[in-house]
Formats: structure tokens, C-alpha cells, sequence
């Protein structure tokens, strides 16, 4: 019983974050996450590498 749960839990986080990351690309976000909101000055705009 206690595995159903873990797995449950695990389950629902990695369904939150695959909505998060789909609604940012969604909306053009090219560093999802950024701390910066993509106005840092790193790599073209955003601190984190590019892919």
C-alpha cells in the first residue's frame, strides 16, 4: 500500500511538471525556469545553455 502511494505521488509531480514546461513552451519561453525571467545576460538572453 505504501508503494501505491509513493508511486502516486511520484506520478502527480512529474504530471506537474510536464504541464508547467508544455504552458511555458506554449508560450515562447526559450529558458524555462530561468531565475531571471530570461533578462539575465548570458547565453542570448538567459543564463542557461540552449538546446
Amino acid at each position: 500500500m505504501e508503494n501505491l502511494i509513493i508511486v502516486v505521488i511520484i506520478a502527480g509531480i512529474v504530471a506537474l511538471a510536464a504541464r508547467h514546461i508544455y504552458k511555458a513552451k506554449k508560450k515562447g519561453a526559450k529558458c524555462i525556469g530561468c531565475p531571471d525571467g530570461c533578462s539575465c545576460g548570458g547565453c542570448g538572453g538567459c543564463s542557461q545553455k540552449q538546446t
